[in-house]
């Protein structure tokens, strides 16, 4: 049985990106964009079907960032992809 990928509908204008705040700590930012990354994919998994960690793959998630054009990510960002769809139901 075949899966239908579904997608959300695109905003009709893109949102306005900010600057990030100036004099933070380098982890800071690291950590910030991890959880963005995270939750670009974990909402690109849900929207293919992806409801339970246990179906999502370090593979998986790193075949979805390919799709998406997105860096590979980390073993770290992966574990917080999943983290992301356990607890975000």
């Amino acid at each position: 049985m075949a899966v239908a990928a579904v997608t959300t509908k695109p905003l009709d204008t893109p949102l306005k990106k900010k600057p990030l705040p100036a004099g933070r700590p380098r982890e800071w930012y690291v950590s910030h964009n991890r959880r963005l990354k995270a939750m670009r994919l974990a909402i690109a998994l849900l929207d293919t079907g992806v409801y339970y960690p246990s179906s999502a793959s370090n593979a998986r998630i790193r075949t979805t960032a390919e799709r998406l054009g997105i860096h590979p990510p980390s073993d770290t960002t992966c574990r917080m992809v999943r983290a992301l769809i356990r607890y975000g139901r």
